[in-house]
């Protein structure tokens, strides 16, 4: 398959300092003593380290025909944060805005800041702030959308871009069930940030809410988080394997027909785009941990530690919707969850899921504990593929017992730029 994101960013100027540049001087200097001292340290590391190694050290090229951060693996961390325009910004500053963040953007995913540590004025704040120097790239991929909400009403207007809102950017309808927050819905502007190191999570997205200050405000922030070694399916907080029947993403063609938004597309800006949907799901973590081990599988469908599909043997056995168990009733349950959310069940219809776990503490009015699932979905067409999905576990799927819808907010992710190009160059000009 060729490379989604295209050819890696050209460098920085000589005179900056880079995080790989500064981890390389470091890594020379420990090698050299090691190997005075008669041992080597990577010659003691494991394969297994050695891989994680080198999963930290990746760096995922930010330009190419589609954004970063799609396709591409997910790694342990994750946030998402969401911003409303200010109601005095015009079209140019916006512009200005995507202009620097695209910028900024491909620094920080090349494992480089934002602009020199060390130089410059003394007594203006730094241009970057600091606290990812010397660490890798971590896999960074940082991913922006634009949400309904920047194509309507006054802002819309003041825009001037009412007409370049795509047939798919929908309003996602309320669903039963749902307990939104607003606070914790919708926005402007969206954008996607994710690492293997939370660091460099939380540097990327404290920078471009810097840069966006007096142009955007922050609506919401959310993080999220993996198991740190993930070879097999990951595990949600419920204690289930979370994205067994994920489209593949080596899988070009399954890609362009479930993902990517085609090239016919009227809205030249959202060629080689896709669509974003995002919710906030909590789990009401204390009730499942209560509920025995035979409603817990009843409720999804599998087994809880192989994975398998209730009346399969193998995690990745197809589901088998039509068997029937020794009571002859419907081996996977008539409400389980994998049953109602199966293509098969649904028209065909499927997306691509980046799934998060989040445990945000205690919460402050229940006392119980604020966690559960961000649930990202990408999709050509959310009306065709995300909505019809859950407008069908919405009604009777017996996961929604121990599960609450609590945010959602939708973004167009417009295509991928090269070199000099700015993600919104397409939308505002």
């Amino acid at each position: 398959m060729t490379d989604p994101n295209g050819d890696p960013p050209p460098g920085p100027p000589s005179a900056a300092i880079t995080r790989r540049r500064f981890l390389t001087s470091v890594g020379v200097g420990v090698g050299a003593a090691a190997t005075v001292g008669g041992i080597s340290g990577y010659a003691l590391a494991t394969e297994k380290e050695g891989h994680a190694r080198a999963a930290a050290e990746s760096v995922v090229p930010f330009h190419g025909q589609h954004q970063a951060g799609v396709v591409t693996p997910a790694p342990a961390h994750m946030a998402f944060a969401s911003f409303d325009v200010m109601p005095t910004a015009d079209r140019d500053e916006l512009k200005a805005l995507m202009a620097s963040w695209t910028a900024a953007a491909a620094s920080m995913c090349a494992g480089e800041p934002i602009g020199a540590t060390d130089d410059g004025p003394r007594l203006a704040p730094p241009v970057d702030t600091g606290e990812a120097v010397g660490l890798p790239a971590a896999a960074l991929t940082i991913t922006f959308g634009v949400g309904p909400s920047l194509f309507t009403g006054e802002l819309g207007k003041r825009l001037g871009i009412r007409d370049r809102r795509p047939d798919a950017l929908i309003d996602i309808p309320g669903f039963p069930g749902d307990v939104l927050h607003p606070m914790r819905s919708d926005g402007d502007l969206g954008i996607q940030v994710c690492a293997e190191d939370p660091q460099v999570v939380i540097h990327a997205v404290r920078n471009l809410v810097r840069i966006g200050r007096g142009t955007v405000l922050s609506r919401w922030i959310q993080q999220g988080f993996l198991p740190a070694e993930h070879d097999e399916t990951p595990r949600n907080l419920m204690g289930f394997k979370d994205g067994t029947n994920n489209p593949k993403i080596d899988n070009a063609a399954a890609m362009d027909a479930t993902v990517w938004v085609p090239e016919d597309e009227p809205q030249a800006w959202m060629r080689g785009g896709t669509y974003l949907v995002f919710r906030r799901i909590r789990i009401q973590i204390e009730f499942w941990d209560r509920t025995n081990l035979d409603e817990q599988e009843n409720t999804i469908g599998r087994r809880k530690g192989s994975g398998a599909p209730m009346g399969a043997t193998h995690e990745f056995d197809p589901l088998p919707l039509d068997a029937k168990g020794d009571d002859g009733k419907p081996a996977i349950p008539i409400d389980a969850h994998v049953r109602l959310a199966a293509p098969a069940e649904n028209g065909g219809a499927t997306f691509l899921r980046r799934g998060y776990s989040f445990a945000d503490g205690l919460d402050p009015v229940t006392g119980e504990i604020d966690a559960g699932l961000l649930f990202i979905a990408m999709q050509r067409d959310p009306a065709t593929q995300f909505v019809r999905v859950q407008r069908a576990l919405a009604g009777v799927d017996a996961l929604n017992e121990y599960i609450k819808h609590v945010g959602s907010a939708i973004f167009a992710v417009p295509g991928g730029v090269g070199p000099g190009g700015s993600i919104g160059d397409l939308l505002l000009d």
